[in-house]
Formats: C-alpha cells, sequence, structure tokens
C-alpha cells in the first residue's frame, strides 16, 4: 500500500491524506460530502480505467485472466480510494447522525415550548365553553351529491329487483 501511494500524483496522495481520521476531525457535514463527493469521482475514474484497460487487453492478451494482470496499478489505485470512501463514509454516517438527534432535540423543545402542558390549562370544569361549528355536512345540499345519492339509491334498488325476479 505505501509503494502504491507513492505512485500516486500530488492531488491524489493530497485527497487520500484527507481521509484521515485526525483530517477529518474537524470537519462540518456538508465539507464531508463535499470530500465524498471527490473520493467517489476518484474512485469512478480508476475503476472505470480499470474495467476499460482490461476489456481492451482481453483481445490481445486473448484471456481475461491474463490481461488482469498487466492492468493492476489501475486496480490498486481504485482499491486505495475505495478504502478512503469508506472511511469518509463512516464519518458522514456519523456526523449526519448526531446532527439529526440535535435537530430533532431541538425540534421538540420547541414544540414543548409552544404547546402548554396538560396541566396548564385553565381551571375550568372540564367542559367545552363555546359552541364550536355546527358538525352538520354543508356539502349535502349541492345539486351534485344529490344527484349521487339518487344514483347509488337507484343502483341498490335495481340490484335488488334483478335478485327478487329470480
Amino acid at each position: 500500500m505505501k509503494k502504491l501511494l507513492n505512485s500516486l500524483s500530488e492531488d491524489e496522495y493530497v485527497l487520500i491524506r484527507e481521509t484521515k481520521k485526525s483530517e477529518m476531525s474537524g470537519l462540518s457535514e456538508d465539507d464531508l460530502i463535499d470530500l465524498h463527493a471527490r473520493i467517489r469521482r476518484g474512485r469512478n475514474k480508476y475503476v472505470k480505467l480499470y474495467r476499460r484497460a482490461g476489456a481492451a487487453k482481453v483481445g490481445a492478451k486473448g484471456a481475461r485472466g491474463a490481461g488482469k494482470a498487466a492492468n493492476s496499478r489501475n486496480a490498486a489505485k481504485a482499491e486505495a480510494f475505495e478504502v478512503a470512501l469508506s472511511r469518509v463514509s463512516r464519518r458522514l454516517a456519523a456526523v449526519s447522525k448526531d446532527t439529526a438527534r440535535e435537530l430533532k432535540a431541538e425540534r421538540l423543545s420547541r414544540a414543548r415550548k409552544s404547546s402548554p402542558s396538560p396541566g396548564e390549562g385553565g381551571a375550568g370544569e372540564g367542559k367545552v365553553v363555546s359552541a364550536g361549528k355546527s358538525r352538520v355536512d354543508a356539502t349535502r345540499k349541492s345539486p351534485g351529491r344529490k344527484k349521487y345519492e339518487a344514483s347509488t339509491i337507484a343502483a341498490g334498488k335495481r340490484r335488488q329487483a334483478k335478485k327478487d325476479r329470480t
């Protein structure tokens, strides 16, 4: 692995180094998401190169196994980026879970403040003071509703008449 890390380009090496635990400890969730995307792009690049070069060498070498040996550097780079991606993913999952927990606690505390607790109500007898709205359905008087109900009643009568005939 050390030999592979030495063969990486400067930018790739810096990117892999950013995934160390000590480097990621101070990153926010958004920064981790950005790092995750950059690492994933690097991994996808080398996986794609590995697959394409391997497919191209199959014709020349005559077999997939023989083509694989000549393409080991791209495979090793893809593996290094895969390991780095897993480190970032684990850290991102932990930070996301902590953030979600904090947001939930904040939301619940705001909800507790805005709604009165059961014992805070007025000193009443427990009965409703206002008359409130009438619970009669206002749509019963609409022409469309009358037609729908008449149609339903007629269909029921037709079904009953059919049963009575047999």
